[in-house]
This record gives C-alpha cells, sequence and structure tokens, in this order.
C-alpha cells in the first residue's frame, strides 16, 4: 500500500530540505517577534526596553543550550538520507507532535489573562532563538550550494 502511495510524495533533494528548515525557523521566529514588538509598542514608559531586552538575553540562551543542538541534529539526519526524500522529513516526525503542542501552548497564552508585556518576554526569546539558529541551516545549505562535489554527506 505504501509503495502505491509513494509516487504521490513530494520527495526533492536533502539540500533543499536544508533550506527550507532553514525557512521555516526563519519565519516562524520573525513572527513571534513581530508578534511581541507589537504587544511592547502598546507599553508606555520604559518597561518596554527591558522586556526587549530580557527578551533578547533568553533568546540568547535558549539559541544556544537548545535550539542550535537541534538544528545540527536536523542538518545530521538530513545529510544522511540519500537520494531525494519527502518534503516533509525536514522535521523528524516525533517533532510534529512537540510543534503541535508549541503551538497549542502559544494559543491558550495568547488568550489568557496575562499581560501581553510580559507574554512577549517569552515570544521574544523563542522567536530570537528560531531566528538565530535558521542561521545555521542558511550557512550548511550555502556551503552545500558551493560545495565542489554534489555529496550532501561530510559536512
Amino acid at each position: 500500500m505504501r509503495e502505491h502511495f509513494s509516487k504521490y510524495e513530494p520527495a526533492v533533494d536533502p539540500r533543499l530540505l536544508i533550506l527550507l528548515s532553514g525557512l521555516v525557523w526563519g519565519i516562524v521566529g520573525v513572527m513571534l517577534c513581530h508578534l511581541a514588538i507589537g504587544w511592547l509598542s502598546q507599553t508606555t514608559g520604559d518597561i518596554a526596553g527591558y522586556f526587549a531586552v530580557s527578551g533578547a538575553v533568553i533568546s540568547l540562551l535558549i539559541h544556544h543550550f537548545g535550539f542550535l543542538k537541534l538544528a545540527d541534529k536536523n542538518i545530521e539526519r538530513i545529510a544522511a538520507y540519500k537520494g531525494k526524500v519527502c518534503i516533509f522529513a525536514f522535521q523528524e516526525r516525533k517533532s510534529y507532535m512537540i510543534i503541535l503542542v508549541m503551538v497549542c501552548m502559544g494559543i491558550i497564552l495568547r488568550h489568557s489573562p496575562m499581560p501581553k508585556a510580559y507574554l512577549s518576554i517569552i515570544y521574544i526569546g523563542f522567536g530570537g532563538a528560531m531566528m538565530l539558529s535558521s542561521v545555521r541551516y542558511f550557512h550548511v545549505f550555502f556551503k552545500l550550494l558551493f560545495k565542489k562535489n554534489n555529496s550532501i554527506g561530510n559536512l
């Protein structure tokens, strides 16, 4: 049965998966930061600056101690693929469940009574970390793009 549906599977070169990963991480990061900046623009006083800086510091920590390792793990997994692979393989299957949980948590938080200015710290933290980590994907993609041989292995 799987063979029957595999001909309809949108398969791409693994290098494209690396680019797609970077784009998804970067776009989601920009979206989260955009929401947070919108909330901070509605606050008065110097508090918005403190919240923005707090979010930026948290984003550096999340990037360095969490997302960078996850990005490297994803890149290694993608690099191990031989030939064309399903376009949705830019994330592990189990990661899609984690993404769903995080999206649901974000929706719950946005609709909670928590003041949006405080919520902006979390959104800048995760959004900034995602944008920073997307740079790793882009770096590897462009490194592969200009590599002499066409092999994705041995990044």
